[in-house]
């Protein structure tokens, strides 16, 4: 596939008064797709012409609106459209599944996460830890070596070294600082091996990596849709469940959505779940935020996330490559170089300090530039093959170069 194959049914923001921005911030929030603007306006016409009629009539009908996302985000997550849905916010939808998958009992109570993982993550778990009775004392946090990365071996043997003690293990697809990626089907095994069960933020993950989570024996995963999904700001998130807790019968926090459709309108006093992912709704579908993700996947429907990681040009070495070439190697490369360690994401540190990458960040920015700053002191850039070309990455080293920086 030829990188920015797709750029032209994007929307960049504008720089000046007659060029646009160079775009490298998909890893925080991905740009608008037009085919998500015409999905909503779809949408409001519809219900100026038909009005609640909307919820039974027309192609297709509300009520199983968030079915036409299944099939994309099956592909993109590797399992099957039942086993997926769009629904929520990525952290409602991780305390959903992990009320009905943190089980603790007894010394088998502890949660595992990586240090530094996303602070909504972790305020998560650490909640949950404190409804079961327990504390942040049973958070067991992997900390990153000297290079910044988690070491996948030791994340292995910690699972299988605590398994007696370990009721849940939470893991990145993709850790959202460093750009590191996970075998998580690798992980999936070890977890399931120790008798321990295993979800994944799948954030930084969906449409940037190749995914196979029914293969991988994950339990269940969750994501967001605004960043490689490019659904827009607050956008329906999604969840997965695999397919072995179809029949699932544990608790879970229940609403009227998650309802057997069949007979959902005899209002009926008990909850009876729809079979496997659509059982863990809860409120009705926001169509027209369902609309913008409907529309932002048709692009996925021609361009699937396997030839994406196969693009003719790789614009993550290209740009790395870029970066060691500056004069004086002003800039430290914290992301994994390895292709299947990575996705589209570079993680930046420049070495004189905080103050000398923040000032680049923001010279950055007053040229056009969009990338994002991290706390403490990295700049993450993500060229993105749907929309970045080998031009945008050029344009970038070049600034970079004319920079100075190793005079900082």
């Amino acid at each position: 596939m030829q990188t920015a194959a797709f750029r032209h049914r994007f929307s960049f923001p504008r720089h000046g008064d007659d060029g646009h921005k160079t775009y490298f911030c998909g890893n925080s929030l991905g740009l608008m797709p037009d085919a998500a603007r015409a999905a909503v306006e779809q949408e409001l016409e519809r219900w100026s012409t038909l009005g609640v009629d909307g919820h039974f009539q027309g192609d297709p009908a509300w009520l199983g609106y968030h079915r036409q996302c299944s099939d994309v985000l099956a592909r993109l997550t590797g399992a099957q459209p039942r086993d997926v849905v769009a629904m929520g916010a990525l952290t409602i939808n991780l305390h959903l599944l992990m009320t009905s998958f943190y089980r603790p009992e007894g010394s088998k109570r502890r949660i595992l996460i990586e240090r530094g993982a996303f602070p909504s993550d972790r305020y998560a778990v650490v909640s949950q830890l404190e409804l079961h009775g327990h504390s942040e004392a049973d958070l067991i946090e992997i900390d990153p070596g000297e290079d910044g990365l988690i070491d996948e071996d030791r994340v292995i043997a910690t699972i299988r070294d605590r398994a007696d003690e370990l009721a849940l293990v939470l893991w990145p697809g993709v850790q959202y600082a460093t750009g590191q990626r996970f075998d998580c089907s690798r992980i999936g095994r070890a977890a399931h091996e120790a008798g321990v069960t295993i979800g994944l933020d799948l954030a930084h993950a969906i449409g940037n990596v190749a995914l196979a989570l029914e293969d991988g024996e994950i339990d269940f995963a969750v994501w967001c849709s605004y960043k490689y999904l490019n659904a827009g700001p607050g956008a329906v998130a999604g969840l997965f469940v695999h397919p072995r807790h179809a029949d699932f019968r544990g608790p879970r926090l229940a609403g009227w959505w998650g309802h057997d459709e069949s007979t959902r309108f005899l209002m009926g006093p008990d909850f009876e779940p729809i079979r496997g992912a659509e059982g863990w709704q809860v409120s009705g579908a926001p169509v027209l935020n369902l609309a913008a993700l409907r529309g932002a996947l048709d692009v996925y429907r021609e361009a699937d996330i396997d030839s994406l990681q196969d693009a003719e040009t790789d614009l993550t070495e290209r740009l790395m490559a870029g970066l060691d070439d500056l004069p004086g190697q002003p800039l430290r490369i914290v992301t994994p170089r390895e292709r299947d360690r990575r996705g589209c994401q570079v993680s930046i540190a420049v070495r004189a300090g905080r103050d000398a990458g923040r000032a680049l960040f923001d010279r950055l920015q007053d040229q056009g530039v969009v990338g994002d700053w991290r706390e403490p002191d990295i700049i993450r850039i993500s060229p993105n093959p749907l929309y970045n070309s080998v031009e945008d990455v050029d344009r970038l080293i070049g600034l970079l170069h004319d920079a100075r920086l190793d005079a900082a």
